[in-house]
């Protein structure tokens, strides 16, 4: 299993910042290789892939979230075994700290090959500053979720 650490700073408040990370089906704006994402619940995304010309399909349950601090994942079901968090950290009223830290276990030969020569870790930084990008460009944010899930 690969861990892959990114942080990024926006410019914009914390609150903004968090409720667009909560905007799943946001994600293949600024995540490359992502088709689709689908909450399927307040705690179940499905989601659908494709890197290198490989499809993949999962499942993904929010396992610990607390508004404008962290959101905790891991998936459940599928071709694809990752865990994750994102934590945000207020900098000031108009800056935010978003930090991603993914546990991944390549699946296939092209998901190994792709992990040894650090194209996952590229990828994933890349879609933190695709993110970063996105909610600065936007301004506001396009939608929000405001619930708490506690680890159970």
């Amino acid at each position: 299993m690969s861990t892959v650490k990114e942080t990024v700073e926006v410019e914009v408040p914390v609150g903004t910042a968090y409720n667009q990370w909560t905007q799943f089906q946001e994600f293949p704006n600024f995540m490359e290789g992502v088709e689709e994402v689908r909450q399927l619940d307040d705690s179940h995304n499905h989601w659908t892939t494709k890197i290198g010309g490989v499809r993949r399909e999962f499942d993904t349950e929010i396992v610990d979230q607390l508004p404008d601090e962290r959101i905790t994942w891991r998936t459940v079901s599928g071709d694809t075994q990752q865990k994750g968090t994102v934590r945000f950290q207020r900098v000031d009223d108009t800056h935010t700290r978003v930090e991603l830290v993914m546990d991944v276990e390549p699946s296939g030969a092209a998901e190994k090959a792709a992990d040894m020569t650090g194209t996952i870790d590229r990828r994933i930084k890349g879609d933190m500053r695709r993110f970063k990008d996105y909610i600065e460009h936007r301004g506001i944010e396009s939608g929000s979720w405001r619930g708490r899930i506690t680890p159970g």
